[in-house]
């Protein structure tokens, strides 16, 4: 998990010493003299990312500090009694957080709780505390209380129990800092069944404000997205109930990774601002990186998604034990559910005199009883098979490949127990190009997942399309393996298909079962490509579609693949849109595989139609959607483009056609910001527009006086002319960083070319646009002249620029 990674654990010990040794320091001067006679002493300093700029000249050492301190109170107090080594009695100060957990970070604040007896003068020694720690700039939350006081906020306030349950004494009289841990530690205990529930409630809601799981977010919450660094305290939290065991070490080696991360964050953070950050948002992850001592940040979010991967599932297993715990014994009967497996207990387990080292198929068929059984795989039980099952035999058995496909097949259930193979090092030992996908992350808005859990994920989602294909059992295999290839460089799909022939093999499919898998992983993106890429009503795109898969039983593969894909990747991946063009797509290649020519679609869809016969430009909003229907000419698409853009919208996705003299174009908009535009105003400045009475280019050179550039780096845009993709236009692809009035801007150019755009499909994909055109010169024909079709190219190129 941690590789080379450089470690800063002996900077955090050094920095809790320091940090301790100044605020010893500052309550003894605190305890001896009011604070308005310490204005001239060096505490206030302000000092970045420690708490003094010279720590040696700022802290006493231990001799000065005991000389220093005077037995008294706060100017105005009465005598106390000295603590030996501790300076004054009946006060004393205790680190709660990251200080008292021993992990403070360069940009942590400073929790810290003033523990008192009932003295009086204990708010002047307050601020006699404080104010010197608010004027070295270091953050600062802070409490005062009595022990009784403490406890009972504890009783009531989960972050103020979860830390005083971690609370360190720092100074002062350390029975008051014994009493309060010792009568929040029993409390906590007493009451465990109310706490760990509030407790799992609100470690559940504090991860989806985070926004999820940290091992596949683009930009992660290091201490509240699942996997982070709460979920290690409430780990510990319930230890200290004496409800489940502390975290284990290989939670422990991905806490460390968690906290060197965090303090690199906060080391490269510092250079902008004087607060270290949580969120590892994406332009900070090479800096991260290379403080840590990693190749880039892809290595440094592989690393991190396996830290969180692995502290996210011990969580899981660490609630099933609390449930097994405070609410009542699992009936302890075994319920046998395969060959050598059994409930027990609520999870599965081996049955008794079953020898793992003498059954190699045993690891697939336990997981695969588990998951149809809707129950977690006994963590000693996965343990005791990565220590003794022996590996498969090569080819692999018929009873392992029916275990895999029972695995896969039983959904959303498959996915835990997926978890708890790969956790014990099992996944690879069955499939080892699997390590090269392994946490692999995708670092992308479009994907939601690491290339992993994305498999894994495609396959939960065609196992709801079994009943739809004539192999189920390939097409939840193709699941698993779509995106083997992102494992090694190259066009995964190409790649793809080589590594998955080796691992049909393996697995003992039959050649030509093995020759249907390549296929489908080869192909695996035809379908959603072709369909918001090219005409479908041009024949050559139906026409090629039918010649690459061939058979009806490679389409239905591809067909419940590009949904199950589609679906695991995200909402910007995949939507109403684009699974309508893929069905309308998947009907027509059917026909032409049963023997019917490609037939055009319906002069005009019904709603278009209806509108188209009032004549005119008719213009439709409803919500996100904005439909066209006007005469078709040249410019038709960018006016309209440009106005969406004039009003603060961006186009997520486009449909352009024509039937005969009528064009007919579909938007899906969300605003830039904001509140949608009034659709009434819209509508009336389309029209305006496609009427020629609107000044579009002045409304979009205004605009673009306020446009804030953008923050991120992106790559060039990319412009090219696709050849053969359809008989009757030209086809041009555009790539580019999305942004408004792209579209407006591509259509000019068009426009500025004489080309007319016959056909569009548009497509936004998280940042990026891929836009797809079928041009034709003024006589409706394709442009075949290479200087003409190079002058294109340029025109494109340098409108988005």
């Amino acid at each position: 998990m941690r590789g080379g990674t450089r470690s800063f654990a002996a900077d955090r010990k050094e920095r809790t010493a320091e940090l301790d040794r100044w605020l010893t320091g500052l309550f003894r001067a605190a305890c001896a003299v009011p604070y308005a006679a310490t204005e001239a002493m060096p505490y206030a300093e302000a000092v970045p990312n420690v708490a003094v700029r010279n720590m040696a000249e700022a802290v006493p050492t231990a001799a000065t500090a005991e000389a220093e301190a005077v037995p008294y109170a706060v100017a105005g107090g009465g005598r106390r009694a000295a603590v030996p080594g501790h300076g004054r009695g009946g006060v004393a100060l205790m680190a709660v957080g990251s200080l008292g957990r021993g992990e403070p970070a360069p940009g942590s604040d400073l929790d810290l709780v003033l523990l008192h007896d009932g003295q009086d003068g204990i708010a002047r020694l307050a601020d006699a505390l404080w104010y010197p720690v608010w004027d070295s700039g270091v953050g600062l939350d802070h409490s005062v209380r009595t022990v009784h006081e403490a406890v009972n906020v504890a009783q009531e306030d989960l972050k103020a129990v979860l830390g005083l349950i971690q609370a360190r004494h720092i100074a002062g009289d350390p029975n008051l800092t014994k009493a309060v841990r010792e009568a929040v530690l029993a409390d906590w205990r007493a009451d465990s069944r109310r706490r760990l529930a509030e407790l799992r409630e609100a470690a559940d809601h504090r991860a989806a404000a985070a926004g999820g799981e940290l091992a596949f977010l683009l930009e992660p919450d290091l201490k509240d997205a699942r996997g982070g660094l709460r979920d290690v305290q409430a780990m510990q939290a319930v230890a200290a109930a004496w409800v489940a065991s502390a975290p284990g070490p290989r939670v422990r080696e991905a806490h460390e990774l968690l906290l060197d991360v965090r303090h690199c964050l906060h080391v490269v953070t510092s250079r902008v601002t004087s607060r270290g950050a949580d969120r590892l948002v994406l332009q900070e992850q090479d800096a991260v990186a290379e403080a840590l001592g990693l190749l880039d940040a892809e290595a440094l979010m592989r690393r991190l998604a396996e830290a969180g991967r692995t502290v996210g599932h011990a969580l899981e297993a660490t609630w099933r034990t609390v449930d097994r715990v405070l609410h009542g014994p699992v009936p302890r009967g075994r319920r046998p559910l395969a060959d050598g497996v059994v409930e027990h207990g609520g999870e599965v387990v081996l049955a008794r005199g079953v020898d793992p080292r003498k059954d190699p198929t045993l690891v697939l068929r336990a997981a695969a009883a588990a998951a149809e059984a809707g129950l977690p795989l006994a963590h000693a039980t996965t343990v005791l098979l990565a220590g003794e099952a022996p590996p498969l035999p090569v080819p692999w058995p018929e009873r392992a490949r029916d275990a895999l496909v029972a695995l896969l097949g039983a959904g959303r259930a498959a996915v835990p127990v997926w978890e708890e193979l790969d956790q014990a090092g099992l996944l690879v030992r069955i499939i080892p190009d699997w390590e090269r996908v392994r946490h692999r992350p995708q670092r992308n808005p479009i994907h939601r997942f690491t290339v992993d859990r994305h498999l894994v994920e495609t396959a939960v989602g065609a196992a709801s399309f079994t009943r739809e294909v004539g192999r189920p059992d390939l097409l939840l295999i193709a699941a698993l393996l779509h995106d083997i290839g992102k494992g090694w460089p190259g066009d995964h799909s190409a790649v793809g298909e080589v590594v998955v022939r080796d691992i049909g093999t393996r697995m003992g499919l039959p050649p030509a079962d093995v020759e249907t898998l390549a296929a489908v992983v080869r192909l695996h993106l035809l379908l959603p490509e072709t369909a918001t890429r090219r005409d479908l009503d041009d024949p050559v795109t139906v026409s090629r579609v039918a010649e690459a898969v061939g058979t009806r039983e490679v389409l239905d593969l591809l067909a419940a693949l590009a949904v199950a894909d589609g679906n695991a990747t995200g909402p910007a991946a995949w939507n109403s849109w684009k699974a309508s063009l893929v069905a309308d797509l998947v009907r027509r290649v059917r026909a032409v595989l049963a023997g019917a020519p490609p037939k055009p679609a319906p002069s005009l869809p019904p709603e278009a139609a209806a509108l188209a016969r009032h004549g005119g430009c008719a213009v439709r909003v409803r919500g996100g959607a904005v439909t066209v229907v006007a005469q078709d000419r040249q410019g038709l698409l960018w006016r309209a483009a440009g106005v969406l853009a004039a009003h603060r919208l961006l186009v997520r996705a486009a449909t352009a056609a024509s039937a005969g003299d009528t064009a007919v174009i579909e938007f899906a908009v969300a605003p830039e910001y904001g509140s949608p535009p009034d659709p009434a105003t819209l509508e009336a400045d389309l029209r305006l527009a496609l009427a020629g009475r609107l000044d579009i280019e002045r409304r979009l050179a205004a605009k673009a006086r306020y446009a804030r550039p953008s923050r991120v780096p992106v790559a060039p845009p990319k412009v090219t002319l696709v050849d053969d993709a359809s008989a009757t236009a030209t086809v041009v692809e555009v790539r580019a960083h999305d942004r408004p009035g792209l579209l407006w801007r591509i259509g000019r150019a068009f426009g500025e070319s004489a080309l007319d755009v016959r056909a569009a499909r548009v497509e936004t994909l998280g940042a990026e646009a891929v836009d797809v055109f079928y041009v034709v010169d003024r006589t409706g024909r394709p442009i075949t002249n290479e200087a003409q079709r190079s002058q294109i190219r340029d025109q494109v190129l340098t409108a988005l620029r």
